[in-house]
């Protein structure tokens, strides 16, 4: 690959730091798409060395973690709530469109990726995204209440369970997060009571 070709596919990707998602970050500023990409991968990797993934190839869930939210490089981000079967289409033939016009190596590389974690059948594309699922909950957890639509209340309880089902740690870390989904709406109604 060139120097050229780096430097093109990083300016593409730089509107991830720019691009914004729903959730407001707690210091008052709407969370990027980037921030929600960046730690998502640290997710995986903190992961990797923990009993129930030392099997998996955590490395793969890790770029799939990098990549996942390319799309929105062209798109912006869509909050899940709004989002459409169409803007998902969309935002796919975007991105292969632009995956097929890099370097033969990354290419392939990343269309293969990017497939496996479309049709989410293997391990590793069903923990990246429990892990994309989860973080995105956390991430709302720690913005204030007051950045909340009313129908979160509910999403955030209900949002990605079936997606948890792939590993029992997933299952056990939902509940805790869910505790703390239900503590935070419990003070904020003592709060306003």
């Amino acid at each position: 690959m060139s120097p050229q070709d780096l430097l093109d596919i990083l300016k593409i990707a730089s509107s991830l730091k720019i691009n914004t998602r729903h959730c407001w970050m707690s210091e008052d500023r709407k969370e990027s798409v980037a921030d929600h990409s960046w730690r998502l991968a640290l997710f995986a990797m903190i992961l990797k060395d923990e009993e129930d993934f030392r099997d998996i190839d955590m490395d793969k869930v890790i770029r799939m973690c990098l990549i996942h939210d390319m799309g929105e490089a062209f798109t912006g981000d869509i909050p899940t709530f709004l989002k459409l079967q169409s803007d998902v289409e969309k935002e796919d033939e975007i991105l292969m469109k632009w995956v097929e016009s890099l370097p033969v190596n990354i290419s392939q590389s990343w269309k293969e990726l990017l497939i496996e974690m479309n049709e989410q059948i293997t391990i590793e594309a069903k923990i990246y995204k429990a892990l994309d699922k989860l973080e995105a909950l956390i991430s709302h957890n720690e913005s204030d209440i007051s950045t909340w639509l009313e129908l979160e209340y509910d999403l955030q309880l209900t949002y990605g369970q079936e997606n948890m089902k792939c590993m029992p740690y997933f299952m056990n870390l939902r509940k805790a997060v869910d505790a703390w989904t239900t503590e935070k709406i419990s003070e904020s109604k003592e709060k306003a009571g």
